[in-house]
């Protein structure tokens, strides 16, 4: 096991603690809190090292295996709770994004993995890296839209739509980016734009369900926020529940089950 991953449960702790302080100081103050802007930017700082770190200490781009983009997923997550936090002021946000990165991360802690240096040829590509980390910021975008859609669903608030309202563009807009690199990638190296395997055909269904929410009306906002919630599921498919898949033994998209 690598340097960087034997530290990464006083990371993790660290960035844990920083991010529920930053929570519970948001949720006491009426307005916007520099204070919880500050301490949600050090727990994305310390994370963001420790990414940096183990990129050092690996030679290559810690994106290859599931554990890897959990990290990834959880440091996204961060961005995106203290980035609408600070835009929007939604007191509830910073919680939010921090349960769910929270999650993640002792994930990781609860699955520690075996890494090494090596690449295989098809991930050996300058699209590897900005598909994967969009993807992923993508998925921390629509992740924090729909924990906003659930907790929307027992209370009304129109400033709460809004901000849903374009986390999900945001979201949809690098997700559309994600699968645009993904196609070229897929062209480079395996000669076609597109193969309709499991992870393929996944993530079109949550593509198409994040879109249908975006265009539903307003005036049916519990609809809506179900489309989103749904389609948050189909993208948990597309991410890693494809890999559970009898199909997921042929698929292109198979490089590390851990």
């Amino acid at each position: 096991m690598v340097l960087g991953w034997n530290i990464f449960i006083f990371v993790a702790v660290a960035v844990i603690i920083l991010s529920l302080v930053a929570s519970v100081v948001a949720l006491r103050s009426k307005e916007r809190s520099i204070v919880a802007v500050v301490l949600s930017l050090m727990g994305v700082l310390l994370m963001a090292a420790f990414v940096a770190v183990l990129w050092s200490t690996l030679s290559r781009p810690p994106l290859r295996t599931m554990g890897e983009t959990r990290l990834w997923y959880s440091l996204f997550l961060l961005v995106a709770g203290v980035m609408t936090y600070a835009r929007w002021s939604y007191r509830w946000i910073l919680s939010f994004s921090t349960v769910l990165a929270s999650v993640f991360m002792i994930i990781n802690i609860l699955r520690p993995e075996i890494h090494d240096a090596t690449l295989m040829p098809a991930l050996q590509s300058p699209w590897f890296v900005p598909h994967v980390s969009v993807y992923m910021f993508s998925y921390a975008l629509l992740g924090c839209a729909t924990l906003m859609s659930l907790y929307a669903l027992f209370r009304s608030d129109r400033r709460l739509d809004m901000a849903i309202d374009r986390v999900l563009w945001g979201g949809v807009a690098f997700f559309t980016v994600g699968m645009l690199t993904g196609s070229l990638w897929a062209k480079e190296a395996w000669g076609a734009y597109w193969s309709w395997d499991a992870k393929e055909a996944w993530a079109v269904v949550a593509w198409g369900l994040f879109l249908l929410a975006m265009h539903l009306s307003r005036r049916h906002p519990r609809l809506r926020y179900g489309v989103i919630i749904l389609a948050f599921m189909a993208l948990q498919m597309c991410w890693w529940g494809v890999n559970y898949l009898p199909s997921a033994v042929e698929s292109v998209h198979t490089y590390n089950r851990n």
